[in-house]
This record gives C-alpha cells, sequence and structure tokens, in this order.
C-alpha cells in the first residue's frame, strides 16, 4: 500500500483523482505524459487498491476506490489534506481546468 505513495508520478495521480473519475487520456493530457506510462502507473495504484476503473467504450476512467481498510482511509485523508497544496499539485489542477474548457477527450 505504501509504496505506491513513494512515486511522485502516482501522488500526483491520486491528487487529481481527489478532483473525482478523470479518463487515461485527461490524466495523460494533464502530467504530459505517455499513454503507457500513465497506464502503468494506473494499473500500479489500481493492484494495490488505491483506484478503481471503468470502461465506457474505448476509454477507461479512473476513480479513488470506494472500499479499504480504516489505515488506507486514514492514508487517503492525510493525502487529502496535503497533496493539493504543493506546487506539482496546483499546476496540475490548473492544466486540468483549462484542458477540461477545450474538451480534452471529445
Amino acid at each position: 500500500m505504501f509504496k505506491a505513495l513513494s512515486d511522485e508520478t502516482r501522488l500526483r495521480i491520486l491528487c487529481l483523482l481527489l478532483e473525482g473519475e478523470l479518463c487515461v487520456c485527461d490524466l495523460m493530457a494533464v502530467l504530459q505524459l505517455p499513454q503507457s506510462t500513465v497506464s502503468r502507473h494506473l494499473a500500479y495504484l489500481k493492484n494495490s487498491g488505491w483506484v478503481d476503473d471503468r470502461r465506457c467504450g474505448v476509454w477507461m476512467y479512473y476513480s479513488l476506490a470506494e472500499n479499504g481498510s480504516e489505515l488506507r482511509k486514514g492514508v487517503l485523508g492525510t493525502l487529502h489534506a496535503t497533496l493539493p497544496f504543493l506546487e506539482v499539485a496546483v499546476a496540475d489542477r490548473l492544466r486540468l481546468r483549462e484542458l477540461s474548457r477545450n474538451n480534452m477527450c471529445a
């Protein structure tokens, strides 16, 4: 569980998912990383229980996992209280909002 949090890209993904469900294309655009890299990190987060996924047509959508241990919920609460204030997280959220206005996955 904690090893999944040891990578900056995975923390950035979790921080973006605090905003709500996102498509892989959303994450690729915000993080400015190739699909293979984003998908690898998402698979790691999914396998460690941090995120859930769902398919809609050709797109995969990811959200924070709803179920989990009390420990995971506590850690997620701490992440929710601290991650959004990191400089990189602020920049990511601004990029997400800008890209959302431009319908990046349309």
